[in-house]
């Protein structure tokens, strides 16, 4: 492959991941969403390291709740403000809607998981996370 063709191959994947990107920039998962309970704000938006895929990052924590990463496994970052932490990442469109095979992070246990999440008719947003074959969905209201 000559240096010509390897430039318009590496132009055109550019091109797709713009297109694949701008596509998804009307998703109805985009936004700000309040977990259950109201007890945080996520804003739920592309990866600034990749704007094909969707991250979710904790802006507001309700007052009185933990504000540091407390239960994280690596000692290191147990002093780690909460607010600024990615709790979503790396989620991939399934469709419009619909993000699979992202990984979420619990502040509650400290632990990873794989992620899926999809906008629900009713407007609300469901977020799951599994471990192994077991997954847990938690449904969070838009926020205002």
């Amino acid at each position: 492959m000559t240096s010509r063709d390897r430039l318009a191959a590496a132009s055109i994947a550019l091109v797709l991941a713009m297109a694949s990107a701008a596509q998804a920039g009307g998703d109805p998962v985009f936004g700000d969403w309040l977990t259950v309970g109201g007890a945080a704000k996520v804003r739920v938006a592309p990866c600034a390291t990749n704007p094909a895929l969707t991250c979710g990052t904790l802006f507001w924590l309700k007052p009185g709740a933990p504000t540091h990463d407390a239960n994280n496994s690596d000692a290191a970052l147990k002093a780690r403000p909460l607010i600024g932490v990615q709790l979503l990442s790396d989620l991939k469109r399934d469709g419009p809607g619909v993000w699979k095979d992202g990984r979420i992070y619990v502040p509650e246990t400290g632990r990873t998981a794989r992620a899926n999440m999809s906008a629900n008719p009713d407007g609300t947003l469901k977020v799951e996370g599994c471990v192994a074959v077991i997954c847990q969905a938690k449904t969070w209201a838009r926020a205002r």
